[in-house]
């Protein structure tokens, strides 16, 4: 019974607080996703979209999310548009345990920095609203998950390589002419590629993280050159469609992510991750603020940041193969199986789960690359997005649309 002169409280009063998160496959799992709501008291409500896409929705539509969880090389866009506000590390309770790998660019003092958009030289506000390198109070984007790439190729074609005995190069090895692939995103699969251009000694870039328009060019008529003659098969925007291009046989060596491999099934016996001499392709994930947020709103948006830290969502980003930015706090939720295997580099003791709890290792197998420290200290580049970046995009999407008519039969000439 309501008392005389009580007022009801409206629909919009009495609704579940929400927090609006914006994203890609990278973070936004449902077992992430599950458990933040059971932690926090909450509803956490994701967005799911590709990477260029989301990039463009975050740096148009920021008051369409909360927070925006993406990767360091998309923030530039982002950040530029005023779309996003700074992070007050006092309000981040783990921000000490964060490796020096984002905060100071390398996982040890004596580290190579590697080349393009290492995630310190975007992290912190500088004087004037910048981004830059130089500590302050303020960061542009917390530091969560991150990984360092390669590709995978046939051990039918090329043998089963030790250690820095593979290399990028195969990317465009005419042993695997009709059946290489490349990734879709132009701040992504465009440096696979130019890595394979460099190792195989057909280009030389002055910094391949920043290239000039004339070797953007040089680079894509290379591409092209390739196409013409067929080295191609297709190209991929997320991982369901690379395993399959494996599990079709369609494949000899392509661009992949850690999650693929969990996804190939019997194939794996067959297709195997290299571990680059020439070094990895690396990249950082964070999450972002609106430049809305403010209030009890922006108070649910740092219990979420904070939460992401607090050790079961670096477990879930481990069982797929990436890593965490304050790993420490994972291993509680992790077997000693599971540590072992994808942060010590050992073999692996059991059968280990993915974030599903489907088998993506099997027993005795071995992370290539070796311990989280031997693979974080050899990254020759980071996802970049160059000062010719709009440029290269332009160039790599008619590239790639010429790789889909040439897969496809229509021949692709322009």
């Amino acid at each position: 019974m309501v008392s005389p002169g009580a007022e009801l409280a409206s629909p919009a009063q009495i609704q579940r607080r929400r927090l609006r998160v914006r994203g890609t496959s990278i973070s936004l799992l449902a077992q992430v996703h599950d458990q933040a709501e059971a932690d926090l008291g909450f509803a956490v409500d994701y967005e799911l979209l590709e990477f260029p896409t989301c990039q463009r929705v975050a740096a148009m539509e920021p008051e369409g999310y909360d927070v925006y969880e993406q990767c360091f090389h998309n923030l530039d866009i982002v950040w530029f548009w005023g779309a996003l506000q700074p992070i007050d590390i006092n309000r981040i309770e783990e921000w000490n345990k964060i490796s020096d790998l984002a905060k100071q660019g390398g996982i040890s003092k004596y580290a190579w920095r590697g080349h393009g958009d290492a995630p310190v030289r975007k992290l912190y506000v500088q004087p004037g609203g910048f981004l830059g390198p130089k500590p302050s109070r303020y960061i542009s984007m917390l530091p969560t998950v991150l990984n360092m790439d390669s590709f995978g190729y046939d051990t039918r074609i090329f043998g089963r390589a030790e250690r820095g005995r593979s290399s990028w190069s195969w990317l465009l090895d005419k042993r695997a002419k009709g059946r290489i692939a490349l990734v879709d995103e132009p701040a992504i699969g465009f440096f696979d590629a130019a890595l394979a251009a460099e190792a195989s000694g057909e280009l030389e870039f002055a910094d391949i993280g920043n290239m000039t328009i004339e070797e953007i060019n040089a680079l894509m008529a290379l591409l092209e050159d390739r196409r013409r003659q067929g080295y191609f098969c297709g190209a991929w925007r997320d991982g369901d469609q690379a395993a399959q291009l494996v599990r079709d046989r369609n494949v000899a060596a392509q661009s992949m992510w850690s999650p693929v491999y969990g996804k190939l099934g019997p194939e794996l016996q067959n297709f195997a991750e290299a571990e680059p001499a020439e070094g990895y392709r690396a990249w950082h994930g964070g999450a972002s603020l609106s430049r809305y947020l403010a209030g009890a709103e922006l108070d649910m948006a740092y219990e979420y940041l904070n939460w992401w830290l607090s050790g079961f969502a670096g477990a879930v980003m481990a069982r797929q193969g990436y890593y965490i930015s304050n790993p420490d706090r994972s291993r509680a939720y992790l077997t000693p199986a599971e540590w072992a295997y994808w942060y010590d580099g050992a073999p692996a003791a059991t059968d280990l789960p993915g974030p599903a709890g489907e088998m993506v290792v099997r027993a005795g197998s071995r992370r290539p690359g070796g311990t989280y420290e031997e693979r974080a200290s050899r990254i020759a580049i980071w996802n970049t997005v160059m000062d010719e970046y709009n440029y290269a995009a332009r160039a790599w999407d008619r590239f790639i649309a010429r790789v889909h008519d040439s897969a496809s039969g229509d021949g692709g000439t322009v």
